[in-house]
């Protein structure tokens, strides 16, 4: 009668702590959202009040990330206590199993002539069928075990998720009020600069002699008036500063940080009384195990396990013969949560957020250092500039129910070449763009990727005329007008108005049209004079070169190949940049596939709006490659070979040219989990 009433009084306890009909786990009724501020943010607190420490913590620069590695922990917690589960329900299936298989043996020999018969064998059999429905309730437990596991481990998962993309969302908040105040501090420091200068020539000897400019010589007026005009400037650029400071400063500390930790905080709540509502089951799941299994001989064996879960009244006094359901129920999540945020009060610091605007000394008389007010509303507010890398929203289509997302192919979409515009209208981050079909144009065969319809590919009404490019042309020697390779993908941006360079676009556009079925593409080396002559062409104008003609490129596809690769090779910085080398090959290195995919993909997200658009495109062209590697021969790991140190450049380690070939590797592996919603 103790066991089954110790077990109602499990059950009636997990029943008071478990999620509520929404999902979520119940919260306590003193928590606290407080601030100096006035911002929103839950604290977990005591019945005695908020605790200064963990508010003081949570409302500073660490505050995110402090919250953030409590909730990893949550997570490894969880995910550690679901592998135990399913390890002992290994364990107890197999027992189970085994106990039935010697029951079964048993009776067959007792069935055996050579064994007694009569009384002994009919309460043998009764014997071996006790242990029988034994094995059965080890088999249920095993069973409960089990799901109990994918339930944790379920939970884990979505909490996993949710802290991924709060972790964007948090951090990148930061990160743009920490740049935001950096480039004020570079403005004030540019405009102290002048004003001292200023200030010198001023007040200096105006008749010492003449400042000699790059015009010719300047009289001292003449260069204090300079010198007042640039300063003038400097100043108005430093209360622009200033003010965009103050803004994202103010949108961050009362609406951004606040959001992000009460969802942060929400979700350690879930996954803590997950976890403990798990406890407390496995406690309840073992004594209705003991109670279940009753036998004679092994009485005093099952009794025993059975007060080691679950000891009668009076006996469980001392801490070390406490019941398993009493260890459980002494879990604080709360208390524990407090203390582990409470542990960072040291090193929350007393930043000041207060921004202001400070004029030089020198200009006190004329100018008055007014604080300026912080501009809540009327003010753009800075937006991240990749806030889809990691977690793309993907737009609302009120017609289906079914999101799209921004990087889907269209297979039906033509391939319409960019063409060179007159004033180049580049807008915002690659990653911010969409991709549309366009069914009602005419052109050759569809590509793996559509033509963007966006301003990093402004559209002319006209195709350029097809120049001439025949083997015997003397334009081959074309003077390099606008040249193309040796520059960078930030100038080739800024001056062909293009994220994804022309020569790029259109050798993609030629080896998909007419050499994904070439066997050893990107492998084979093509003519070294058509690769000189199509290098001389782009670098006279490469907005006239169109790649739809074979013509164009000798029938050559193998030279158009190897021009792609000779574009990235001549890059002044490499695709994947010499500030990320070493990030990607301390990625390549990690054993496990689906941790190394995510640290590359972070790496990806961080490269320049340029290399990742560019990046994109080539991954996307190259998985369409190794989609016909059963004619062309190029599989993703020919291929990362190919591209490995072109596109991340030379490393002073020439060991690590393999883990080179092993990032892009992983890249074509996972270009969809990279370049596509997640």
């Amino acid at each position: 009668m103790d066991g089954r009433e110790s077990l109602d009084r499990s059950s009636a306890e997990a029943a008071r702590t478990a999620p509520g009909p929404d999902g979520h786990p119940p919260y306590h009724a003193n928590e606290s959202f407080e601030s100096d501020r006035g911002q929103q943010g839950p604290v977990a607190s005591s019945a005695n009040g908020s605790s200064g420490a963990v508010d003081s913590v949570l409302q500073s620069d660490i505050g995110v990330n402090t919250i953030l590695t409590r909730l990893k922990q949550s997570v490894a917690s969880a995910r550690e206590f679901a592998a135990f589960l399913k390890k002992r329900s290994t364990l107890e299936e197999e027992h189970a199993q085994g106990l039935k298989k010697l029951c079964k043996s048993s009776h067959e020999s007792s069935r055996r002539p050579d064994n007694r018969q009569g009384g002994y064998s009919q309460h043998y059999n009764e014997v071996i069928g006790i242990h029988d429905r034994l094995a059965d309730n080890g088999v249920q437990f095993a069973l409960s075990l089990h799901q109990m596991h994918e339930d944790l481990h379920d939970l884990a998962g979505n909490i996993e998720r949710g802290r991924k993309q709060w972790k964007q969302q948090g951090l990148s908040a930061e990160k743009r009020v920490q740049d935001s105040e950096a480039l004020m501090e570079k403005a004030k420091a540019k405009y102290d600069s002048l004003a001292e200068d200023y200030d010198r020539a001023r007040t200096g000897d105006k008749q010492s002699g003449r400042v000699f400019g790059l015009k010719g010589p300047k009289s001292a007026a003449q260069h204090e008036e300079d010198l007042n005009r640039k300063m003038q400037a400097a100043d108005s650029d430093y209360r622009s500063k200033v003010q965009t400071a103050q803004t994202q400063r103010h949108e961050l500390v009362t609406t951004q940080r606040p959001q992000a930790i009460k969802a942060i905080y929400d979700l350690i709540n879930e996954c803590d009384a997950g976890l403990t509502l798990q406890l407390q089951k496995f406690g309840m799941v073992i004594v209705k195990a003991q109670l279940h299994m009753t036998a004679s001989f092994n009485e005093k064996l099952l009794l025993s396990n059975g007060l080691c879960v679950s000891p009668l009244n009076g006996q469980s006094t001392q801490p070390s013969h406490r019941s398993l359901r009493d260890v459980v129920f002494q879990i604080d999540n709360a208390q524990d949560l407090k203390g582990y945020i409470s542990s960072f009060a040291g090193k929350a610091g007393q930043r000041s957020t207060d921004i202001s605007y400070q004029p030089h000394p020198s200009m006190a008389p004329t100018q008055q250092a007014t604080p300026i007010p912080p501009q809540s509303q009327g003010m753009p507010i800075n937006q991240s500039n990749h806030p889809d890398r990691f977690m793309p929203e993907p737009p609302h289509h009120p017609d289906s129910q079914t999101p799209v997302s921004p990087y889907v192919q269209q297979p039906d979409s033509s391939f319409i070449p960019p063409q060179h515009p007159s004033e180049p209208s580049y807008q915002g981050s690659p990653r911010q763009q969409t991709f549309p079909s366009s069914s009602g144009q005419s052109g050759p065969p569809p590509l793996g990727y559509s033509q963007p319809q966006s301003p990093l590919y402004p559209q002319h009404s006209q195709s350029p005329a097809p120049i001439s490019t025949s083997a015997n042309d003397p334009n081959a020697d074309l003077p390099p007008l606008k040249p193309v390779f040796g520059v960078s993908l930030d100038d080739l941006l800024q001056r062909d108005g293009s994220a994804i360079p022309l020569v790029v676009y259109q050798c993609l556009q030629a080896v998909e049209l007419f050499g994904l079925d070439v066997e050893g593409i990107y492998r084979l080396s093509g003519s070294a004079m058509h690769v000189a002559k199509l290098r001389a062409i782009f670098d006279n104008d490469s907005s006239q070169v169109d790649f739809r003609n074979p013509e164009n490129f000798y029938h050559d596809v193998n030279s158009v190949a190897g021009l792609l690769k000779q574009f990235f090779r001549d890059l002044p910085d490499p695709l994947l940049t010499h500030e990320h080398f070493q990030g990607f090959i301390d990625g390549a290195r990690i054993e496990d596939d689906v941790l190394r995919r995510d640290t590359l993909h972070a790496i990806v997200n961080g490269l320049p709006d340029p290399n990742y658009a560019t990046l994109r495109a080539l991954t996307l062209h190259l998985h369409r490659v190794q989609e016909h590697s059963g004619a062309n021969r190029m599989n993703a790991g020919n291929l990362a070979i190919c591209f490995g140190p072109t596109l991340m450049g030379q490393g002073s380690n020439i060991a690590d040219a393999g883990w080179q070939v092993k990032v892009i590797e992983t890249i074509l592996h996972n270009t969809y989990q990279i370049f596509d919603e997640d």
